[in-house]
């Protein structure tokens, strides 16, 4: 286990006020592991920007009746085996499907593997959501 430190932090009574509110909405316990999520956040945030290696989630709606659409996004997905860790695939109705897509690696891969699969024609919306691979958080 890591060695906790303790250290003092000076904020404004509303903006502490505002940070207590907003934290109790989220159901934290203490303010101190909200500091850490925050913390957090923005670390793998930097992470994202400078191109190190993120865990993540690409989330795809399409409709599977479109020609040739699943064969695209398929052979897109093929092209980037070497980050994608796995994929499921969900039958929303009988005319959409939701695709998640876990992937490891590179964000900018992993930016530019969400970015060519929501352009397929067909894609009614895609997300990416990235995170830290844990080794360093």
């Amino acid at each position: 286990m890591s060695k906790l430190t303790r250290f003092g932090v000076s904020l404004d009574n509303n903006l502490l006020a505002k940070f207590d509110s907003r934290i109790k909405s989220k159901n934290y316990t203490n303010r101190s592991e909200a500091i850490r999520d925050l913390i957090r956040e923005d670390l793998i945030k930097k992470d994202w920007q400078e191109g190190k290696e993120v865990a993540g989630a690409i989330t795809l709606i399409y409709d599977h009746h479109k020609r040739e659409l699943v064969n695209k996004l398929m052979g897109i997905q093929h092209d980037f085996g070497d980050m994608i860790i796995s994929a499921q695939h969900v039958h929303l109705d009988h005319s959409n499907c939701l695709e998640i897509i876990a992937v490891k690696g590179s964000s900018k891969k992993a930016q530019q593997l969400a970015d060519t699969l929501k352009s397929v024609k067909g894609v009614k919306h895609g997300t990416l959501s990235m995170t830290s691979t844990g080794k360093d958080i």
